[in-house]
């Protein structure tokens, strides 16, 4: 349609996006709330929720939407086509068994942090990421591990269009506090993390690295803060994630 395209983007595609994003993030809304979130009228909506319900994308219950399970389809196929994953599933259970606590397989993708599969061993306690959920890499101890493993070019360009915001209290803000800390990452192939993405509870990261050198993504583990501390947090962790980790690195070099 004429004037539909601006710049490289296709607004009518972007106004879809908002709306879809939109319900993701409330759970239900209605079409009104829509149109005002999406700065559009609500007969445009309601073309773009008409053509998303009939294929599946969004069921209309009591004049409220949501997000149809055709995304979950989607999701889980984008996922499992992922190699890394596939092999990532059985290192990340053996952790969660070992440690008992909860561990997270993060990968980058256009500079954010994605959880891509996260298991709760007997004592792993629920944190607000989930998987799926995009994070910033420095938020995270998986993401710092892994974006100090990246080559000094690519982490400056996730910093320039990412920035630093603050998760909690304990978030490093400033980039020259983060630089230093990637570089004492990279020196121990450990990263650690004390509130900085979820108050109460710490992690240990450390980075998964293919043959050829490529960071596949970053492999933590964490804890309520009293239960992560003391020898416990700062040795015995590091070094089972280290020891599983390269067990991982030696059967994708030699399968």
């Amino acid at each position: 349609m004429p004037g539909d395209e601006d710049g490289n983007t296709i607004k009518s595609t972007e106004t879809l996006l908002v709306l879809i994003q939109t319900i993701q993030r409330r759970g239900t809304v209605g079409i009104t709330e829509l149109a005002n979130e999406a700065d559009v009228s609500k007969s445009t909506v309601h073309r773009h929720l008409s053509t998303l319900e009939k294929h599946g994308y969004v069921i209309k219950a009591d004049r409220q939407y949501r997000l149809g399970f055709r995304f979950l389809d989607i999701g889980i196929n984008v996922r499992n086509q992922f190699e890394v994953y596939r092999r990532m599933k059985q290192t990340v259970f053996r952790l969660a068994i070992e440690t008992n606590e909860l561990v997270s397989f993060v990968v980058e993708e256009n500079g954010w942090g994605v959880f891509l599969y996260r298991l709760q061993g007997e004592q792993g306690v629920s944190s607000s990421a989930h998987v799926g959920k995009h994070s910033y890499l420095h938020h995270t101890s998986a993401g710092k591990a892994l974006l100090a493993h990246l080559p000094e070019e690519r982490i400056h360009d996730i910093l320039d269009e990412r920035g630093l915001p603050p998760k909690t209290n304990e978030t490093i803000t400033s980039r020259e506090d983060l630089l230093a800390e990637l570089e004492t990452i990279k020196d121990q192939r450990v990263a650690f993390s004390i509130g900085e993405h979820t108050a109460g509870l710490s992690s240990v990261g450390a980075p998964v690295v293919s043959p050829d050198g490529d960071v596949l993504g970053g492999l933590s583990v964490a804890g309520p803060t009293h239960r992560m501390a003391g020898e416990r947090f700062e040795e015995e962790i590091p070094e089972q994630l280290l020891s599983i980790i390269n067990e991982f690195e030696l059967n994708v070099t030699y399968s």
